[in-house]
């Protein structure tokens, strides 16, 4: 153990005599660094009129040390968060560009889907017009913000390239009960050569009146039942309107539309060509102007509407 000796020396000269005097301070061991930090000391609080003991705390250096450490590392965590988030504005020179460039970027966001809805509606205009005016010579495109995947057209198969069972099915076909019904008019002789497949199975609950303005026949069936495209075509409407909930058209050959109506969901989108026979929605009961899952189903030639019952067997 290490002792430290202090000790102090003087001396007077009284009367040409010199007297030593001296205080010699008594030996203390020296204390190491862990002695001082684990050394346990208490502090006494008392009231200052009678000296009362109130309370007493004991304590050591290390835990002062580690108190202090970790009030500091608090204090300086919450003054890093408050700085980043709270008082961002404030203290962080870049929180004002990360703001503006924020609300760039919503305004971008809004700009294209306001420019791809003006392109869906000025396109749904330009084949509407096309449908009016007769011309289906090249397919429809919808607009990029109603495709979310790219569908191929499905081409017609040519009759000549069909096996010869396929053929001898598709003459029974068109002369079986499902094929197009005669026509007594010769105002739809352009029709004559077009069959037409049962778009649904079902009973009429509504039958076309056109002094009631019911221009089609409503077909009560099955839930979920599919609905099949009558003949050859294109699509050229497939949206959603308030009172008929979904609806498609396809666009047939001879200036001839054929529209399904309160459907639950559309299975094609405008621009697909369809194959007579091939399903195109599922029966529903969207839409205000309906009462329970139904089809109702329209035929226009040239302008005018047609009694389906005349033209389909259901």
């Amino acid at each position: 153990m290490n002792y430290k000796r202090k000790k102090q020396i003087s001396n007077i000269i009284i009367d040409g005599n010199i007297y030593f005097y001296g205080q010699i301070r008594s030996l203390k061991p020296k204390k190491t660094i862990s002695e001082r930090f684990t050394t346990r000391y208490l502090l006494v609080i008392r009231k200052e009129d009678n000296l009362e003991e109130k309370s007493t705390v004991a304590f050591t250096y290390a835990k002062v040390l580690v108190l202090t450490i970790g009030v500091f590392m608090i204090v300086f965590a919450g003054s890093l968060y408050l700085s980043q988030t709270l008082l961002a504005k404030w203290f962080d020179p870049r929180y004002a560009q990360r703001e503006t460039d924020n609300k760039l970027y919503l305004l971008k966001l809004k700009v294209d889907s306001l420019a791809q809805e003006e392109e869906y509606k000025d396109q749904f205009i330009t084949n509407f017009k096309r449908v009016l005016n007769g011309d289906t010579a090249n397919s429809f495109v919808d607009a990029p913000s109603a495709l979310k995947e790219q569908v191929k057209p499905i081409k017609p198969v040519s009759t000549a390239k069909l096996a010869r069972s396929d053929s001898q099915f598709r003459k029974d076909f068109e002369q079986s009960e499902l094929s197009l019904i005669s026509f007594t008019s010769s105002k739809y002789s352009e029709l004559s050569e077009t069959f037409f497949f049962t778009p649904i199975t079902g009973f009429i609950s509504d039958r076309y009146d056109v002094k009631r303005g019911h221009y089609g026949v409503d077909i009560v069936t099955k839930t979920n039942e599919p609905v099949k495209c009558i003949a050859d075509g294109t699509v050229v409407i497939a949206s959603w309107t308030q009172d008929d909930g979904y609806v498609i058209a396809i666009q047939h050959r001879g200036n001839l539309l054929s529209f399904y109506k309160h459907n639950a969901e559309l299975l094609k989108k405008v621009g697909s060509f369809v194959n007579a026979g091939e399903i195109i929605s599922i029966v529903g009961n969207t839409g205000e102007m309906t009462n329970g899952p139904h089809l109702h189903f329209e035929l226009w030639y040239n302008g005018s509407s047609l009694n389906p019952e005349e033209f389909v067997t259901f």
